[in-house]
């Protein structure tokens, strides 16, 4: 399937509406801890998952051409699970843009107004049981061609 947005599988968090404002407490000027996450209707055959969290309006453009900011990468959760408890520190970490593992939270330059933070979930075909510490990047490379579905959550932030 590749990377295109899926009508059935559905992602939502208690802590915040679709393009509504993150609470503090899941920011880096809060507690810094992951919002809680739940999804449903997986489509058929998906074996894992992947969590991701970006913020595309970061001024911010890598060497490669990417761009915008990594806030986290959760990697190799099994099929039966639907949803991230607040701060969840199970399952596969990877690297985000702070140079760190796990989750850190929307934290934009001062003065850079609102920005949109992208929380992704994708349903995989297959258990790839890859290592800590893999950028979005890197775990975009890997899970593209087990992707079956993907959506996103779309939460704002503007600094106080």
């Amino acid at each position: 399937m590749g990377f295109a947005l899926s009508t059935e599988l559905q992602l939502t968090s208690s802590a915040f509406e679709q393009h509504g404002a993150i609470p503090t407490k899941h920011t880096g000027e809060g507690e810094d801890v992951s919002p809680a996450l739940h999804w449903r209707n997986a489509p058929a055959g998906t074996k894992s998952f992947a969590v991701i969290c970006h913020d595309p309006d970061a001024p911010l453009v890598s060497p490669n051409g990417t761009y915008g900011f990594v806030h986290w990468t959760l990697y190799n959760i099994p099929c039966e699970v639907n949803s991230l408890t607040e701060g969840c520190p199970d399952y596969t970490q990877g690297k985000n843009n702070f140079g760190e593992i796990g989750y850190k939270g929307p934290m934009p330059p001062e003065g850079h107004g609102r920005h949109h933070y992208y929380y992704w979930v994708l349903a995989l075909d297959a258990e790839l049981n890859l290592p800590e510490g893999l950028t979005m990047w890197e775990l975009l490379a890997k899970a593209e061609p087990h992707t079956l579905a993907m959506n996103r959550l779309i939460g704002t932030y503007q600094r106080s």
